[in-house]
């Protein structure tokens, strides 16, 4: 995993918009995510995924949100993005 970098001032891409309503994720979670990281990952040159697990539901679970962003562009984009329950499937741990 590299060093997270933040990322503030971003746009946000009309299905990822749509990913936002149908899955019920705040935008005020998508910018907790991209400004503090726990994780990025690299998928390909230009897109990254910023990760970091908040807690959702109740009773609260530990949840993690994905971000993909292309990082390539100014400002950055946000393409996609989900929640998922799978935290260990995608969190990555120091060898």
């Amino acid at each position: 995993m590299a060093e997270a970098k933040s990322i503030t001032n971003y746009r946000v891409t009309d299905h990822a918009r749509d990913e936002m309503t149908r899955r019920q994720i705040t935008e005020e979670d998508v910018a907790r995510v991209l400004a503090a990281p726990e994780q990025t990952e690299t998928v390909r040159e230009g897109r990254e995924v910023y990760q970091s697990r908040l807690q959702a539901g109740e009773p609260p679970k530990t949840h993690l949100l994905r971000v993909f962003v292309d990082i390539d562009r100014i400002p950055p984009k946000v393409v996609t993005l989900y929640r998922t329950s799978k935290v260990a499937k995608y969190w990555r741990t120091e060898a």
